[in-house]
């Protein structure tokens, strides 16, 4: 993809300007979209990112290396090329990267939502010449419920829970998903607790003005808590952990967008799935695409090929833009068992695909 952009072992690279856009592994000058670590790589010299979210990519990437925040829609010069950042909806932070040389525009989204969502900036369309989309749910299969219902029955699920004398243990990527599940429950309905890696980036979130409900990390419960009252937030990899063993009886639900289908539900041994992405659906995502006014698309991360197909029966010129990662993969290390004191690991991604 000649042009601002040239695919490379690392990754997107920008000669002109000399850095990479969400590299794939360490290098010298990075720009990235937000801070899951499939777009977030550990190790390089800088990095610049949205000022929303220069603490949680601080938190993902460790205390060395130099972090330039900067303002949505603020421009800064990288040598010949002009870079903003734009709201992608996604988590916290989480920016399109808008880049201008002698009046061409390209912009790379990374991952984006559209639909509402109180712990983040909302979705910003970016007018461009050639956008860089992802694909992760590019499937017409894919189409969202209203959030107000989705909040409901998992509020209805927690009450009937309590009625049955069983913890509930809501399960969400502890980046992004988390909090976006804290933020849409009804708090009064009981306690809530939460896994140490959740309640770490919780602080982070309330530290960049994000309201989220009082949580209490599961480790400092005191001794003989009623935890069928309870509502605990989890990172998936908790599931059927000894971690989960204090809990007693208990009833499971994942909130991911693969929980639209039946299939990865039933892998993930859960009681109930609720189909609450931070990814764009099907119509949402064709959407942001027209928004664009991009006559150029690139397509990556997840449904790729559909999409291009889509897009280039409306005589676009679309194409599928190779990738390390396979929509947002779960990288399968355990979280910690213990509190906030401890390490995170590697990280995790926001959404995980079925087998």
């Amino acid at each position: 993809m000649p042009g601002l952009l040239e695919l490379t072992p690392n990754g997107l690279y920008c000669s002109a300007g000399d850095f990479y856009v969400d590299p794939w592994r360490p290098v010298e000058r990075a720009v990235v979209t937000h801070a899951h670590t499939d777009h977030a790589v550990w190790g390089c010299g800088t990095y610049l990112c949205a000022a929303d979210g220069r603490r949680v990519l601080r938190r993902r990437i460790g205390p060395e290396p130099a972090i330039e925040a900067v303002a949505y829609g603020e421009r800064v010069r990288r040598d010949g090329v002009t870079v903003s950042l734009h709201p992608a909806g996604h988590i916290l932070g989480s920016a399109q990267i808008r880049l201008e040389r002698g009046g061409e525009v390209w912009v790379v989204s990374g991952d984006y939502k559209t639909e509402p969502d109180p712990t983040c900036a909302p979705f910003e369309p970016v007018r461009c010449h050639l956008f860089v989309t992802e694909s992760t749910f590019g499937l017409p299969v894919y189409r969202w419920r209203p959030q107000a219902e989705l909040f409901a029955e998992i509020d209805g699920w927690w009450r009937a829970n309590q009625a049955a004398g069983r913890a509930t243990l809501l399960l969400g990527y502890a980046l992004g998903k988390a909090q976006r599940l804290l933020a849409g429950i009804d708090p009064e309905i009981g306690p809530i607790y939460t896994h140490g890696a959740v309640e770490k980036l919780n602080g982070d979130y309330r530290a960049a003005g994000v309201r989220l409900p009082d949580t209490t990390y599961a480790g400092d419960a005191e001794a003989g808590t009623d935890w069928s009252r309870a509502l605990v937030v989890a990172p998936p990899s908790a599931l059927g952990t000894p971690w989960c063993r204090r809990f007693g009886e208990l009833s499971a639900g994942f909130a991911s967008g693969w929980m639209r289908l039946r299939g990865p539900r039933r892998r993930r041994a859960v009681d109930r799935g609720f189909a609450l992405s931070d990814h764009a659906d099907w119509p949402s995502l064709l959407a942001a695409i027209e928004a664009t006014g991009a006559e150029r698309v690139r397509v990556t991360h997840g449904y790729a090929e559909t999409v291009v197909r889509w897009l280039d029966e409306r005589g676009l010129d679309a194409a599928v833009m190779p990738t390390r990662f396979e929509g947002e993969l779960d990288d399968g290390v355990p979280e910690p068992e213990e509190g906030p004191a401890q390490d995170e690991p590697p990280g995790e991604g926001d959404e995980e695909p079925p087998a």
